[in-house]
Formats: C-alpha cells, structure tokens, sequence
C-alpha cells in the first residue's frame, strides 16, 4: 500500500452512523496510512451508489446487498441489528394486520430491508416511495393507508399520534428465532483481501472507540439526531450500536441468510445470494 491511500466512506447521517464513525470523523486512533473521507447521504442515495460500485466502503441495506455481492463483502462489524425490534408499521388508526392486504403503504425505499421485510409479511400491498423521514406527515395527510417507519421514527411515531400496527422485528424474531439485520457496511471486492482486512480492522476500531467512549461519541452524534432529544438519541443509537456491531455473531449471519434466502424464495429477490464476510 503507498503511504497514503484515501478510502471514501458512505454513510447515512444518522446518530447511529455518526456515533459508529465518531474516531474516523474526529482521527482520534491512528489510521496507518489511511485518509479516510466520509460521505454522508440517506441510506437509499447509498444502495443506489452501491449499485454502481462507486464508493470502496459504505452502509448499505441488507437487502441491496442482494444486487452488490458480485462488488462487494460484508464486513463482519457496522451492523444495525433488529434483536426483537426493527421498522415499524403505522396508521392514524390502528387496524388489525389482516386488513394490510391491498392497502397503499409509503416505503422509505425499495432497496431498503424495511421493504423486504414488510413484503415478506404481507406481498399484497401498494407501495409508494417516500423520503424516511416524511413518511408519517404523508400517512396524516391521508395519502397511504399506512407507512412504514424506520430510524428514530420507531421511537417517536407515537408523538406524531401515530398507532402500531406490527413491528416487523418482532415479527421476524417469532417467525425466525433470529435478530433482524437491518443494515452493514460492505467493502469493494477489488481492493483485494489484504487491504480489506485492514481496512475492516480500522473500522471495528472505530466502532469499539465509540462504545469504550460513550460520552464523547454520542456528543457527536446528536450533530445527526434531527432534534431528538439527548435521552431519545443515547436510546436510539443503543438499539442499533451493540454487541452486533462489533461483529454480527453467528446469530447476526444466520440471520443474514434467511432474510436473502427467503427474500429470494418469495420472489422479491430474483437471484440467490453469495453472502461472503471479510474474515480478520
């Protein structure tokens, strides 16, 4: 490797992202000869730049992952793991899940995992793309019968005098036993499998900075928290900033290969998944 070597990395600004990339924003651990330049675009601006290979590390969702294996590796940490939790459907009224059928329902994304996994519980829906974070005012405004919730939505939808209709997480764990694995980070394949293990070791050094630092680090993300609170923001990145950040475990995989592999049984994906982790 030259001595220095710039590696551009994607992600959403999120409080979760930005606490996970707190050391790499702030070059509080030493980089060995990497310049690291953060780009920072919601999660669906980065599956669709995924799709073209366009950044050496980004976030992505899970399920986009299905459309890069042949670019990219998952590394084994950066996760935002649903353990009994994830995106959540909502409406102005609460209805029983059995009404869901045909109903219009606002999506933050078609790549997103929310997506997949909302097809995966009900196939028969009308979905309507709308930006993540306007989703709840389109679904008050009587646009869609329902919308689909991610992010810190999941813990202020109720504010907003929105009502629960499932949490797909938890629909996931009953159905699978398993964590539902919402987004990672992947890394271009042709950096080759050196640099990618070192890169991936720099990474997991970030994300393990921040949870040994907690303080500092989440001072930083409330840059990103869209005017949550202190208390909402430290509860939201604890959600989704774990143990199965650091590494995905083998539950985290397991969980991985279920949602691609029955996301490609049910037709939403049209090809099966070579799901490959960078092993450090």
């Amino acid at each position: 490797m030259s001595q220095t070597e710039t590696i551009r990395i994607g992600h959403s600004p999120d409080s979760d992202d930005a606490f996970m990339f707190y050391a790499l924003a702030k070059e509080t651990i030493p980089t060995d000869g990497i310049q690291v330049v953060h780009v920072i675009e919601d999660i669906e601006s980065l599956n669709q730049r995924a799709l073209n290979a366009e950044l050496e590390v980004t976030a992505v969702s899970i399920h986009a992952y299905a459309y890069i294996a042949d670019k990219y590796a998952l590394m084994p940490c950066g996760s935002s793991m649903g353990d009994r939790y994830g995106p959540i459907l909502v409406a102005n009224q609460p209805f029983p899940v059995s009404e869901l059928k045909g109903k219009k329902i606002a999506i933050p994304g078609r790549m997103t995992t929310a997506y997949l996994t909302c097809s995966l519980f009900e196939s028969d829906f009308e979905a309507i793309e709308v930006p993540f974070d306007q989703i709840i005012d389109f679904v008050k405004g009587g646009q869609a019968d329902a919308g689909l919730i991610i992010h810190e939505g999941q813990l202020t939808y109720e504010e907003s005098g929105m009502h629960k209709i499932v949490d797909l997480g938890e629909w996931w764990y009953q159905e699978t036993g398993l964590p539902l694995p919402l987004g990672g980070n992947v890394i271009r394949r042709d950096l080759g499998v050196e640099k990618m293990q070192k890169v991936t070791r720099l990474v997991r050094q970030s994300i393990q900075h921040s949870l040994d630092n907690r303080a500092e680090a989440l001072d930083y993300a409330m840059i990103y928290a869209r005017d949550m609170e202190t208390k909402t923001a430290d509860q939201f990145v604890g959600m989704y900033v774990n143990e199965y950040t650091i590494d995905y475990g083998d539950s985290g995989r397991e969980g991985v290969r279920e949602l691609l592999k029955r996301g490609y049984e049910s037709g939403i994906i049209s090809q099966p998944v070579d799901i490959e982790f960078v092993e450090i």
